[in-house]
């Protein structure tokens, strides 16, 4: 059942990201034929791994997608993991509806051997 866009296949097809780039999230409303869609960053691998909401933090409900979307800063070079939270967390546990990113520094060494 395919419910969205595979957002594990765009980030690995679209790094490195690098620390203070910004992510868009954009995302249609829900309608008749759009499911409902909202971002969440979860805290760990582990809670990423079993799409555990639980301790997650809500960056954008259903609506803030839609039109411009909205920006996310990647502040430091921490991983970071976000989900789909629709369903209580159904979307993100069908497997496509969730990333994850560790930043780099421009310039850095692993960026250079990974070229």
């Amino acid at each position: 059942m395919e419910l969205g866009f595979d957002y594990t296949d765009w980030a690995l097809k679209n790094g490195p990201f690098y620390v203070n780039d910004i992510l868009v999230f954009k995302y249609d409303p829900p309608n008749m034929s759009t499911p409902p869609h909202s971002v969440y960053l979860l805290p760990n691998m582990r809670s990423f791994a079993n799409c555990d909401l639980g301790k997650a933090k809500m960056l954008a409900n259903i609506k803030q997608g839609s039109g411009d979307g909205f920006e996310f800063v990647l502040k430091d070079q921490n991983p970071y993991y976000f989900a789909c939270g629709e369903g209580n967390g159904f979307h993100c546990k069908l497997g496509s509806m969730k990333f994850t990113i560790t930043p780099i520094l421009k310039g850095s060494l692993f960026y250079e051997f990974s070229r």
